[in-house]
């Protein structure tokens, strides 16, 4: 099932040189840190001048969709899906 929730989150983000690649690798969730065991797809948009980029990922059989908003810094969980 797909929840809505569009709540603020705490997210710990590593950037791989080689790679030139940026990902999130932790993040806090209800007081839990989740260990993301999968960046399932990555895209980014635009709305004006605000770019957003959408890590949809995999932590323990369930499935965020993490937005950060690069005129902030600012993530929030965008949607959840649990198995």
């Amino acid at each position: 099932m797909l929840d809505k929730v569009k709540m603020p989150v705490s997210v710990n983000l590593t950037y791989n040189h080689k790679k030139n690649q940026a990902y999130p690798t932790l993040f806090k969730w209800e007081g839990e840190l989740k260990k993301v065991q999968k960046v399932d797809l990555h895209h980014s948009y635009r709305v004006g001048r605000v770019l957003y980029h959408v890590f949809s990922v995999s932590s323990a059989g369930a499935f965020f969709r993490l937005v950060l908003n690069t005129e902030n810094l600012a993530w929030e969980v965008d949607e959840i899906s649990c198995d």
